[in-house]
């Protein structure tokens, strides 16, 4: 099976969305590019801040600089200019339905209602590629949803979203060999 070759962190762009829930995808990209030294800049041809993963020729990082209703645009163009398929690109979201701390990996599905990947399924023209599910819990009542998404966590729950985050870009090496099942095992296998 083939590995990732694209990651892409979804979010909103702009400094007043930065710490906000809907970014733990660009969160998730930010700690990989630090990890690993990965340099990323704006391509306005990619309509994101992209970057080649560690100055490899065939990985590619990307947080689009659309908003997250756009996010499919970015992740065409970077799969379309690259001859990346669906089921080489990793998208790393925000999940209501993970409690805070909690990440999980899959292949394919619905969105959810979540907007990002709603506009890469339209994009892409397929469910079928892989997502990391970043729990940030629900506010409990369906009404506030975007609100809830749209402001920072609580300190204990932003603690909870980092730590998970770290575990899980332990998982590159795996997501890169397509060995899913392994990275599966470990994200899912509380220590």
């Amino acid at each position: 099976m083939s590995g990732i070759k694209l990651f892409v962190g979804l979010g909103n762009p702009g400094e007043k969305y930065e710490r906000t829930r809907h970014n733990a995808g660009f969160w998730w990209i930010d700690a990989v590019a630090a990890a690993t030294n990965s340099k990323l800049a704006l391509d306005a041809k990619m309509f994101g801040i992209t970057g080649k993963l560690n100055a490899t020729q065939d990985k590619w990082l990307l947080k689009p600089s659309t908003f997250m209703n756009l996010s499919g645009k970015a992740v065409a163009a970077l799969a379309n200019y690259y001859k990346i398929s669906p089921a080489e690109i990793l998208v790393i979201h925000d999940e209501l339905d993970l409690p805070a701390g909690s990440i999980k990996l899959k292949f394919g599905g619905g969105h959810g209602g979540h907007n990002g990947l709603k506009d890469i399924h339209s994009t892409l023209g397929t469910a079928d590629y892989w997502r990391l599910r970043v729990g940030i819990g629900h506010p409990g009542d369906k009404s506030e949803v975007v609100n809830f998404v749209l402001k920072p966590p609580l300190k204990d729950e932003q603690t909870a979203i980092d730590d998970s985050l770290f575990e899980s870009t332990k998982l590159l090496n795996f997501l890169i060999a397509g060995e899913f099942d392994n990275a599966m095992l470990k994200l899912h296998t509380k220590k």
